[in-house]
């Protein structure tokens, strides 16, 4: 590579990033008359489906299922985990949660609460996008359990050849 075509390169990295920058400003938040964002959040075989609003009361409260965030997924590493988008965005405290999520077991489906964290809060306000999208919290994380496959113990094991 030359000279020109690596600074070329900068220059156009560049202009991508302050186009997406400014899409992000131009875009309008969808609040709906209850005053909620809405983002579908997946991973592995679970699915959230997340609203936020701002805070009613004088804490944030995360409600899954029903219940109680903390209640829910038992595990503190797994409640630090869908905080992430707020800590990202310095909103800790700003917004209200509620959520509905089914399938697969309690990581998945924290890793699909904050995907549907992340999608609504990017819809309630459009500049955190960059922030967000920096974390990588806004791509889906397409990993899935691979299947059984016939003659096979399970996905890849197989039985212990010998040779004699």
């Amino acid at each position: 590579m030359t000279t020109t075509t690596v600074k070329e390169t900068i220059v156009e990295a560049t202009k991508a990033i302050h186009k997406e920058a400014d899409d992000a400003e131009n875009k309008k938040p969808k609040i709906d008359k209850f005053g909620r964002s809405y983002g579908t959040g997946r991973r592995k075989n679970s699915i959230a489906r997340v609203w936020v609003r701002k805070k009613k009361g004088k804490t944030a409260q995360i409600t899954i299922n029903k219940l109680d965030g903390k209640k829910y997924l038992k595990r503190a590493i797994l409640y630090v985990l869908i905080n992430q988008p707020f800590v990202v965005t310095k909103n800790e405290e700003n917004f209200d949660v509620i959520c509905t999520v089914k399938g697969g077991g309690l990581t998945g489906q924290a890793g699909a609460i904050r995907h549907g964290i992340t999608r609504a809060l990017d819809i309630f306000d459009p500049t955190l996008h960059t922030d967000l999208k920096r974390a990588g919290f806004l791509t889906r994380d397409s990993r899935v359990v691979e299947r059984k496959k016939p003659g096979r113990k399970k996905a890849r094991k197989g039985k212990t050849y010998r040779k004699r």
